[in-house]
């Protein structure tokens, strides 16, 4: 066995892991019930899932252009992901999407705050 067939095995095995999690992510968004579930669903797996096939492109391709171009993809995902996810859970909250009564901690809550204390949210009342 030689050294390219291995890395073509790893790279393969890299890419099926990859899009077995963007699957799962995928499967996630659409049976989970509420927001939180989905937002979890839709960043972790999904941004795992993307940097295993970049990894597995750059060990087929075997060249330092394909490793450059790979970079900055996984360093979007990494920062839009998670920038995304808060975004849609931050609306949710101020929508009265979000079933309360799983929440454990509300720190968008403001009603608990000390008097006088400032904050720049609020969350509309019903």
């Amino acid at each position: 066995m030689t050294v390219e067939s291995v890395l073509d095995t790893v790279a393969l095995v890299l890419v099926l892991i990859g899009a077995v999690l963007c699957l799962t992510a995928t499967i996630g968004l659409l049976r989970w019930p509420d927001v939180p579930s989905r937002l979890h669903a839709s960043t972790k797996p999904q941004v795992l899932g993307v940097l295993l096939i970049v990894v597995a492109v750059a060990l087929a391709l075997r060249t330092w252009q394909a490793v450059a171009f790979g970079i900055p993809i996984v360093l979007i995902q990494f920062a839009t992901a998670p920038l995304a996810a808060h975004m849609v859970g931050r609306a949710a909250y101020r929508n009265r999407t979000t079933d309360e009564d799983n929440l454990y901690i509300d720190e968008l809550n403001h009603s608990t705050e000390q008097p006088g204390a400032t904050h720049t949210e609020s969350r509309p009342e019903n």
